[in-house]
């Protein structure tokens, strides 16, 4: 009787053993989602990446260079199938978007926008942490024929999101121009431009229901390119400023010390004015030039570093922004890499942190902020000439690099800052570095015949900085960068970012309050 009643109870007991193991694993699978979640609710900085690089590198050593740099958090603007299964298995969440020219299909087709969440986002998640999709991009500005569409397209992306179980996980917005607010200073009395309310009163109350993001494009570089005398340039670089200069809005008595903060506020102003106020402001992009042309002087590797190393900071202190200190938005830095195959004028290829090459255009000044952009911390290598070589050999291996090898050889020119030592040692050391930097620092790319050696000693000196260098120098590098949209630019990317809004000048009590 004992012996049956043992073996009566084994597979009871095998049972109940599997039922408990199958619950710890749902509540430990619970567990990590939650955690993810919770993660995704820290402010955070990000990134787009374009793909208009010559020498991109190849998905798998693009997940590498993220991993390194500690950036988990990527914008791309597509859904590129080879990326999407890089990113597969990796901490990196990632937005994915439909192009404009798609807006159409899946706009006017249930079944085209649920094959393209079956194509785009099924087959890849939850291996590929796929956080949202971007529909379109600055729609209403840049294509304004295809808004009817852009509601419609939202919808039924999100309803198949809801046919596969992942409306929860994934968010479905639009990102916009800054041009869809006006009298955006002050913030208190912003609004959405009435010509678009009858996309954006739906919009908005989708967003609300379905907890996505407002998402807005922010340049406060625009702002100052087209209010200059009225915007201070420390305003627009999150530089710190005396209490005269902070900007205040007249009816909330707030101070701005920075032109982002507010305009995300009249983001949040415009929402209110609609009767929208659960919607958090996502900006998916900002940014700031590294180079130019004439007509943008203040496109320079100096304001396009201190731009961004002081946003990336803002961001982690999260200090929120004065009208709502409780939030701090999460910010996509426009962008990684240089795009150097995109269309004039200069500064559309010049807004990237990167070469496609991965070597750095400028070195960021974000210590505090953890481990993020290790570009910062990582061990640096320098290409100098080898001592004892005879200067003739020297000439011949220095003319190479200046000639065939492309160094940028500008620096040791007469009057410039790496000129002095004037010899031609000096002048080598500092062209075969170049030419070593140029190539990402590959093997090889240090020989020149064998009188060139590698070093991880800084070779930099006074005002003369080496590439690659983590050292600063004196004076301001106005390089040439111009971000003014060509006559006849069609991409979202290029038109939008050239919209400006008008200003006026308020003056109130001897105080001046610029609007953009």
């Amino acid at each position: 009787m004992a012996v049956t009643n043992m073996v009566s109870t084994v597979p009871v007991l095998f049972f109940l053993l599997f039922t408990l193991l199958l619950i710890s694993s749902s509540s430990s699978s619970l567990s990590h989602d939650i955690k993810v979640q919770e993660q995704d609710k820290d402010p955070f900085v990000g990134f787009n990446i374009g793909t208009d690089v010559s020498n991109m590198l190849s998905p798998t050593e693009l997940v590498k260079f993220l991993q390194t740099q500690k950036v988990n958090h990527v914008r791309l603007y597509d859904a590129d199938p080879e990326l999407l299964k890089a990113f597969a298995k990796t901490k990196i969440r990632v937005i994915i978007s439909v192009p404009n020219n798609q807006l159409l299909a899946i706009g006017s087709s249930n079944s085209t926008a649920a094959s393209w969440i079956g194509r785009n986002v099924v087959a890849y998640y939850p291996e590929t942490l796929i956080t949202s999709i971007s529909v379109g991009d600055e729609v209403l500005t840049t294509v304004p024929s295809s808004a009817p569409l852009l509601l419609p397209a939202i919808e039924s992306l999100y309803n198949a999101l809801v046919a596969s179980n992942l409306h929860t996980q994934i968010k479905v917005s639009t990102p916009h121009a800054a041009s869809i607010m006006l009298d955006t200073f002050p913030p208190s009395q912003a609004y959405f431009n009435q010509t678009w309310h009858s996309i954006m009163v739906p919009l908005l109350q989708f967003l609300s229901k379905t907890g996505s993001p407002l998402m807005m494009n922010l340049y406060p570089y625009y702002v100052y390119m087209q209010n200059k005398g009225v915007v201070p340039l420390d305003n627009c670089l999150f530089e710190p400023l005396t209490p005269s200069k902070e900007m205040v809005d007249p009816n909330t008595l707030l101070h701005y010390t920075n032109v982002l903060d507010a305009m995300v506020d009249a983001a949040y102003v415009s929402m209110k004015n609609l009767n929208v106020s659960d919607v958090v402001v996502l900006v998916t992009e900002s940014g700031w030039p590294s180079e130019g042309d004439s007509k943008e002087p203040y496109a320079t590797i100096d304001n396009a570093d201190t731009y961004n190393s002081n946003l990336i900071k803002h961001i982690f202190d999260r200090t929120g922004t004065p009208m709502h200190p409780e939030m701090t938005p999460s910010v996509y830095i426009y962008e990684l890499f240089n795009e150097d195959l995109r269309s004039p004028p200069v500064s559309e290829a010049s807004w990237g942190l990167f070469y496609g090459n991965s070597t750095p255009v400028y070195l960021l000044h974000v210590s505090g902020s953890g481990t993020f952009l290790a570009n910062d911390t990582t061990n640096q290598t320098y290409c100098i000439a080898m001592d004892g070589v005879d200067a003739k050999t020297l000439q011949a291996a220095l003319d190479w690099a200046c000639g065939p090898g492309r160094s940028n050889c500008s620096e040791i020119q007469p009057g410039e800052s790496c000129y002095q030592p004037n010899n031609v040692k000096g002048h080598a050391s500092f062209a075969f570095n170049s030419y070593y930097q140029k190539e990402g620092r590959a093997s090889g790319s240090c020989d020149f015949k064998g009188v060139a050696m590698i070093t991880t000693t800084d070779p930099s000196h006074g005002s003369c900085i080496f590439p690659g260098s983590k050292k600063v120098g004196n004076r301001t590098q106005t390089v040439v960068n111009s971000t003014q949209v060509a006559a006849g630019e069609t991409t979202s990317r290029s038109l939008s970012r050239g919209f400006y809004v008008s200003i006026m000048i308020l003056v109130t009590s001897s105080i001046l309050f610029p609007f953009w």
